[in-house]
C-alpha cells in the first residue's frame, strides 16, 4: 500500500482546486491510499473522504509545515503531490527534516512568478528536489523543457471533464444570443477585451452577455461597465456555485486571457456543447481545433472576436458542427476517468523509480 498526501492552497473555486477534488473523490486504487491538506473554501464540501482531510492556515505558513511534518509521519507518506509552487516549497521543507525522505510530484496548473523573474532559481529548486513534474498541456511541457528542467521528470497528463457532471446538450435555434465568460475577476483573465467585444456588438439587440466568477477585480469591472454605458448589455453574476449550468446556458463562451496553461473552462464548454471562441494562448489549441471544433483568434483584437461571433451567430450548421466535433474530442482525451487512471500510474511509477 502506497499513502499520498495531496495538498493545494486552498479549496476556493478553481481549475486546481477542482483538479484536486476529482483526485480525492474518484482514484480508487488497490494499493493507493490518498489523504488530503488544504485552507478550507467553499469547495470543502465536494470533499468525499473527510476524514482524511487536514485544515492548512491560509496565512500561518510555520503552522502548516509543522501540520504537514506531523501528516506525514502519523499516515506513513510516500508522496507529496502538490498542486502550486508554494505547496512544493512546504514539500522540500518537511522533506528537509524527515529521516525517511518521501518523494514530490507537482501538478504545474499555472505560469508562476519565479519561473518568470528567477527562472535558474526555479530551474534548481525542480531538478533538485522535485521527483515528477505533471504538466496539463504539450505547450507547458515544452516550455519547462526550455527553461531546462530535466526532460525525464516531465510528463503531461491532461485535465478530465466528469462526463456524468457536464452532459452534452444539443442547443435549439433561437434570435436570442447568451455569450458569456467565466473566470476569476483578476487582470490575466482580461476582462476588458470581454467588455470591449460587448461594446462593438451593443447594437445587436439579440446578443446578451454575461461574466460568471469572483475575485478582487470584480468591483473594477462593474465599474468599467458602467462606464462603458453597458449595464443592460452585460450583467455580471458573481460567484458560480454551478459552473455547468451557466455555461449551458450559454451560446457561446469566450477565452480572453493574458495568460493560461490549459484551462478547465474550455474543456467544459465543449463537453457541455457551448461553442468556445478563444484567445491562442498556452496549450489551448491542444483542445480546439480552429475552425472545427471552435474559434482560436491570434490577438487580442476586439474587432476579431466580434467577427466570429457574428458569423458563428448566423451560422446554425457550423454552431452545431463545433458542438458535436468538441464534444467527441473531449470523450477520446480529456475525460476525468483517463486523467485519474494516468495520474494514478505516476504515484505506481514514481515510488518503483529510484531517485
Amino acid at each position: 500500500m502506497k499513502n499520498v498526501l495531496l495538498i493545494t492552497d486552498k479549496l476556493i473555486t478553481g481549475g486546481a482546486e477542482t483538479y484536486f477534488c476529482k483526485l480525492e473523490n474518484q482514484l480508487n486504487h488497490p494499493d493507493i491510499t490518498v489523504y488530503t491538506a488544504a485552507a478550507m473554501g467553499e469547495l470543502y464540501s465536494k470533499i468525499q473522504y473527510k476524514k482524511r482531510f487536514t485544515p492548512l492556515s491560509r496565512k500561518n505558513h510555520l503552522h502548516n509545515l509543522y501540520v504537514l511534518w506531523k501528516k506525514v509521519r502519523m499516515c506513513k507518506i510516500d508522496i507529496i503531490h502538490a498542486n502550486s509552487l508554494r505547496m512544493v516549497m512546504y514539500a522540500v521543507c518537511v522533506n528537509r527534516v524527515l529521516r525517511k525522505k518521501v518523494k514530490i510530484l507537482y501538478t504545474k496548473h499555472n505560469v508562476t512568478v519565479l519561473e518568470q523573474k528567477a527562472k535558474s532559481f526555479f530551474c534548481k529548486l525542480v531538478n533538485s528536489y522535485v521527483h515528477g513534474v505533471i504538466t496539463v498541456s504539450r505547450f507547458e511541457q515544452e516550455q519547462l523543457m526550455h527553461l531546462g528542467v530535466n526532460s525525464n521528470k516531465v510528463t503531461t497528463i491532461y485535465n478530465g471533464v466528469d462526463l456524468d457532471q457536464f452532459v452534452f446538450k444539443e442547443k435549439s435555434a433561437s434570435l436570442d444570443c447568451h455569450i458569456g465568460l467565466l473566470a476569476r475577476a483578476s487582470k490575466e483573465k482580461n476582462h476588458e477585451l470581454f467588455i470591449e467585444i460587448a461594446s462593438l456588438l451593443k447594437g445587436n439587440e439579440h446578443m446578451k452577455f454575461h461574466i460568471g466568477g469572483g475575485g478582487s477585480e470584480l468591483q473594477r469591472i462593474q465599474e468599467l461597465i458602467q462606464q462603458q454605458g453597458l449595464s443592460e448589455k452585460v450583467k455580471i453574476w458573481g460567484e458560480i456555485q454551478d459552473p455547468e449550468a451557466f455555461i449551458t446556458k450559454m451560446d457561446m463562451l469566450l477565452l480572453t486571457s493574458h495568460r493560461e496553461v490549459f484551462p478547465m473552462v474550455v474543456l467544459e464548454a465543449m463537453a457541455v456543447g457551448t461553442p468556445m471562441i478563444s484567445i491562442d494562448v498556452g496549450g489551448v489549441k491542444e483542445a480546439i481545433a480552429d475552425g472545427d471544433t471552435g474559434y482560436l483568434i491570434p490577438t487580442y483584437s476586439p474587432q476579431a472576436f466580434a467577427e466570429k461571433i457574428t458569423a458563428l451567430y448566423a451560422e446554425e450548421e457550423q454552431k452545431q458542427r463545433f458542438a458535436k466535433g468538441a464534444r467527441k474530442k473531449v470523450e477520446q482525451h480529456f475525460t476525468s476517468s483517463q486523467m485519474i487512471a494516468s495520474t494514478a500510474d505516476q504515484y505506481v511509477n514514481m515510488n518503483a523509480k529510484s531517485f
